[in-house]
């Protein structure tokens, strides 16, 4: 097989299970082959023996992706710390620490994908990878290089511990107490994916009531919903605990726990826009002047609440690396950028390696929740000005199976896109680091192409009634010449709101 095709991002991923006719492409030799290349690749910089951590998620395939990646370290070599469930935020910290000190680090998961999928995230003392540095391991792993060490040996202990010992002491510090949240109920929603020890490991010792937590036990399948902060059924699961409970605050993490998003005591849910304005105001509080750096779907109304609080709105491409390399590359030329953050969860701190790492983002949700609440007020009250558009629309527009060439097709659409719009009256282009963005009246629209599937997204927002309607019929007769492209979710919408309107 061509090892480059599992590429996505700056991450590897495959099918690890047999589904639906679909074979298995992260095979017991590819695992093995791309973990020798991986350590091959970190010799490089390290020049002694290496050590490399191993973690994984909850994924049904965890294990059996574990056992290669840790014989094939070992026959590197290399001393490899084996860690079992952990987070992915955790494991790059296992290269941090002191009391560990990995030279490098790799986290078996797929994120939010299907209890099928499975991956590999490569780490050293830096951060994760870039997608350079996975094209050249895999080149390595399609040549079969890697080291003939000895002395390779498994080490295999409870390395989570440090972490959550990070965890707590950052808050602990913040807030000059030993049980800063003894007082405070916490529904935790970890979608049986890796998060489950967030409750027993950070939020009790605080002191917390957790009693409300739910779907903590690690399940590959995850059958009570996606482990996805972004996913709508994700979310309702978890506003409706913390209504049911009357808990303060409710928690919810991807399957790996390097997103997050909350929702507020009255079920109202604090992600995307509402989340990137809550931590914002929070270190516009701190820091004012601040650039704050978000991916290219945000609002408009987010760009004006943050330079209401003194800050600067600064958007770039979709794709939590291309946010967090943004904001290095801002500070790197003398512009304070201390947070990274997409409308996924993704949310990355300077002050924090810039890792996205979604129980970092709580703890600093939680540092302020616990100064609010001496004050009698609510992490709502933080964003109560921020204007909330009336409509909405998300559509993700496919690419039939008859386009052999996906990504040529879309670059064409997206140069027509552009040169439609800037002529068509009532709508005006905006800057954009992806896609095309164009303003409307009262709205905006933005399609882009997607970092790793064969489809169009599209997002609109309008402060009007009919607003998405005018703009979604507007895109449908530009985009219906290219027939490679499925518009039929869009079709429907315009013959739904047409219906509805005669009724």
């Amino acid at each position: 097989m061509d090892f480059k095709s599992l590429l996505s991002g700056s991450d590897i991923r495959g099918n690890a299970v047999a589904h639906e006719g679909n074979e298995i492409e992260l095979t017991d030799e590819v695992v093995y082959w791309i973990t020798k290349a991986f350590a091959y690749w970190l010799s490089a910089k390290v020049k002694s023996k290496m050590t490399i951590a191993v973690g994984h998620d909850s994924r049904i395939s965890a294990q059996r992706i574990e056992a290669q990646a840790i014989k094939a370290l070992k026959e590197s070599g290399c001393i490899v710390l084996q860690c079992g469930l952990c987070s992915t935020p955790s494991m790059f910290m296992m290269t941090r620490h002191e009391k560990v000190q990995a030279h490098g680090a790799i986290m078996i998961t797929a994120s939010h994908h299907p209890y099928y999928k499975n991956g590999l995230k490569f780490f050293d003392s830096q951060g994760g990878l870039e997608k350079e540095d996975i094209i050249g391991i895999l080149d390595l792993a399609q040549a079969k290089s890697g080291l003939k060490g000895r002395g390779g040996k498994v080490i295999k202990d409870d390395y989570l511990k440090y972490y959550c010992e990070f965890l707590i002491d950052k808050i602990r510090k913040a807030t000059g107490e030993t049980y800063p949240l003894k007082d405070l109920k916490i529904a935790v929603d970890a979608g049986n994916g890796a998060g489950g020890f967030f409750v027993d490991r950070v939020l009790k010792p605080l002191g917390a009531d957790t009693s409300a937590s739910q779907y903590l036990e690690p399940d590959g399948m995850f059958p009570n919903h996606a482990p996805n902060p972004e996913d709508p059924e994700a979310m309702r699961h978890i506003s409706k605990r913390v209504l049911k409970s009357k808990a303060d605050l409710g928690i919810i993490f991807d399957t790996d726990v390097d997103r997050a998003a909350c929702v507020a005591p009255d079920g109202q849910e604090i992600n995307r826009n509402r989340l990137i304005a809550l931590v914002s105001a929070i270190l516009l509080e701190e820091q004012p002047g601040a650039t704050i750096v978000t991916d290219s779907v945000t609002s408009d109304a987010l760009t004006e609440f943050i330079v209401s609080r003194k800050g600067n709105h600064h958007r770039f491409k979709r794709g939590y690396k291309n946010v967090i390399n943004e904001a290095k590359e801002l500070n790197s030329v003398g512009v304070y950028a201390p947070l990274a953050i997409e409308t996924s969860g993704h949310a990355a701190f300077l002050e924090n390696y810039f890792l996205d790492d979604g129980a970092y983002l709580v703890i600093r949700i939680l540092i302020k929740l616990c100064q609010l609440k001496k004050q009698n007020k609510t992490l709502l009250s933080l964003i109560e000005d921020l204007k909330e558009p009336i409509e909405t629309y998300e559509a993700r527009l496919g690419f039939k199976p008859s386009c052999k060439d996906w990504k040529k097709s879309a670059r064409e659409i997206m140069a027509r896109l552009e040169k439609v719009f800037a002529k068509k009256m009532g709508f005006r282009l905006a800057q954009s680091y992806e896609g095309v963005r164009v303003n409307f009246l009262d709205g905006w629209m933005l399609i882009r192409q997607s970092v790793h599937d064969p489809i169009l997204p599209v997002n609109i927002e309008s402060d009007r009634q009919g607003g998405v309607f005018f703009a979604v019929k507007k895109l449908y007769n530009v985009l219906k010449k290219h027939e490679e492209l499925d518009l039929g979710v869009l079709k429907s919408y315009i013959t739904e709101q047409k219906l509805a309107k005669k009724s």
